[in-house]
């Protein structure tokens, strides 16, 4: 199964998104159980994601 995660896990100030792979909190925990037309959709979104250095 594809994810966007690179290993560079850290959740942003607000603790809303992954500063490494730019998903969701619910995209995280429901990566495995979400149909792949979802995960597809999350993979669009964040294809250019850039991770963002820790503060």
């Amino acid at each position: 199964m594809e994810t966007p995660c690179r290993n560079l896990c850290a959740l942003d100030r607000e603790r809303a998104t992954c500063r490494g792979c730019g998903r969701t909190i619910a995209e995280i925990v429901h990566w495995r159980s979400m149909t792949d037309v979802a995960r597809a959709a999350v993979m669009k979104r964040v294809q250019d994601f850039q991770p963002q250095r820790r503060a």
